[in-house]
């Protein structure tokens, strides 16, 4: 996993970083395989799922992808598709699946359905099982192949195809299960959140080919110089607009587990890429841009590749960031923006057994109110050689929201409190805590589906953990109330695991 996923190295100079874009990329070449199924024989057909994979198909060859397109895959062909799809692939590549059809979740696995998928009924979860295809398992492949980044998406969130009148249904749900711990180096797209069906079409009158999900990601795919995070931001925001004006509730949702931004059709304006074209020659062509390296990387401002990380940290004074350098120190300074006198951090009273001497120390503090911006580092080697200044970017609402993010997954059992007074309550009180990373809670009383929401002020950035007087952190329960299930669904639109308290 280590070797597959592995950092670029830091481009070191303006030359290197142009002559690795000009030269040809064999280790980092862009492979798609994406799989519409429409033709289902035990199951409910589909209009639109090839359609939407050949539209992928042609999109992704504009943007520098060498494409397999395969349609109406029974289970066997499926399985031989992938294998091929193995073979295209080498360490270092961009690797791209996506698929339309039905999907269906079992137990928290996601499964692709191939055309001959049987009609199982309830207690035949097995049959899907033997039947389909793992999603997790095309995540392993690609791992195993060294793909450097892989990226999946799934326009499979319809209704439970294995429902029938006057039979129950295999256990599981229609559409898919929130992917959330992904390996580092994978972004998934899903079309729909949990629980809520993709719409194929507005309504009758609707004579677009595709489902609404794939015309909109595909027109944002092409989108010149979008982040593939921006790209899946803007198609959640005009699909569920979209879905809005006939009634309907579809949220994509998607998982982000990428080291750096990635790029599919050319670098944002203004990053190290563009500007050293601006002024040299004319931009070249979009089929030239789209086959750019994907991964985009600020440069440091030296040749060392050992540039220091931080950690950003929200408490009631403000801000403590902690700096990480790989190289042993004998002191760190510091200064925000570009101008001004470098601070000493000073020393704390710990021996570093590299150096023998004191320990820098390796935290600074910023006022709760400080700006965004940019906070040049630079230490002293063993040596004795200045090293840096280091660019680290400080953008306080993002990094609230990954503080609060990695709280609340390290606290998942403090979730929910239930408490007797006066009654049976429950308190959720930690959730507002850390508010500002959800977008919303909802709880199921004495059930697996979650389907009530909690009410939560509003994030308040200046003093983000404090819970307002007027807010009710808890919901009164009745006395027989056993067990209390919660969902959230972050900042991002990433859903957490649904967890369920007892009392």
């Amino acid at each position: 996993m280590k070797g597959w996923f592995s950092r670029l190295l830091a481009v070191t100079s303006l030359a290197t970083c142009i002559a690795a874009f000009a030269a040809p990329a064999h280790a980092e070449k862009r492979v798609a395989l994406v799989v519409g199924n429409n033709d289902y024989r035990n199951v409910p057909k589909l209009q639109k799922a090839v359609n939407d994979a050949r539209t992928m198909g042609d999109t992704l060859k504009q943007l520098g992808f060498t494409v397999m397109v395969a349609e109406n895959q029974n289970r066997q062909a499926f399985s031989q598709t992938l294998l091929a799809f193995d073979r295209s692939v080498e360490a270092g590549d961009t690797a791209f699946f996506f698929y339309a059809g039905h999907g269906f979740e079992i137990a928290g696995q996601n499964f692709l359905l191939p055309t001959d998928v049987p009609a199982a009924t309830e207690g035949q979860e097995e049959l899907v099982r033997d039947a389909s295809i793992l999603a997790d398992r095309v995540i392993e492949r690609l791992q195993n192949k060294g793909a450097r980044t892989a990226i999946l998406v799934f326009d499979a969130c319809r209704n439970n195809p294995f429902e029938r009148a006057g039979t129950r249904a295999v256990a599981g749900g229609g559409g898919l299960a929130p992917m959330t711990q992904l390996p580092e180096g994978v972004f998934s797209v899903f079309s729909a959140g949990p629980r809520q069906t993709a719409l194929d079409r507005l309504s009758n009158n609707d004579d677009n080919p595709n489902s609404v999900f794939t015309r909109t990601f595909a027109k944002e795919l092409t989108q010149p110089g979008v982040s593939l995070v921006q790209v899946a931001q803007r198609t959640r925001r005009l699909v569920s607009e979209m879905a809005e004006t006939v009634n309907h509730k579809q949220i994509p949702v998607y998982f982000d587990q990428m080291v750096d931004d990635v790029f599919l059709n050319g670098a944002a304006k203004g990053t190290p890429e563009v500007a050293a074209k601006e002024g040299a020659k004319p931009a070249e062509p979009l089929q030239k841009v789209a086959a750019l390296p994907p991964v985009q990387r600020l440069a440091p401002s030296n040749d060392s590749v050992n540039a220091p990380i931080a950690m950003f940290s929200r408490h009631n004074g403000g801000w403590t960031v902690v700096f990480s350098i790989a190289d042993p120190t004998l002191g760190i300074s510091w200064r925000m923006g570009e101008a001004g006198d470098f601070r000493e951090t000073g020393f704390i009273d710990t021996l570093d057994p590299r150096t023998r001497k004191r320990m820098p120390n390796p935290s600074i503090e910023l006022p709760a109110d400080a700006p965004g911006g940019t906070i040049q580092v630079r230490y002293v080697d063993t040596s004795g050689e200045m090293q840096g200044p280091f660019p680290i970017r400080f953008d306080p609402e993002a990094a609230l929201i990954r503080d609060q993010r990695k709280i609340l997954d390290m606290t998942a059992t403090s979730w929910l409190s239930f408490r007797e007074f006066n009654g049976l309550l429950v308190y959720y009180t930690h959730l507002m805590s850390y508010r500002c990373a959800i977008r919303e809670v909802r709880v199921g009383i004495d059930s697996a589906v979650p389907d009530k929401v909690l009410k939560m002020p509003p994030c308040d950035p200046r003093d983000p953990s404090v819970i307002p007087h007027d807010a009710q952190p808890y919901l009164k329960l009745s006395p027989q109330t056993q067990s209390v299930s919660v969902e959230l669904t972050y900042r991002d639109g990433s859903v957490s695991e649904i967890k369920s308290f007892r009392r």
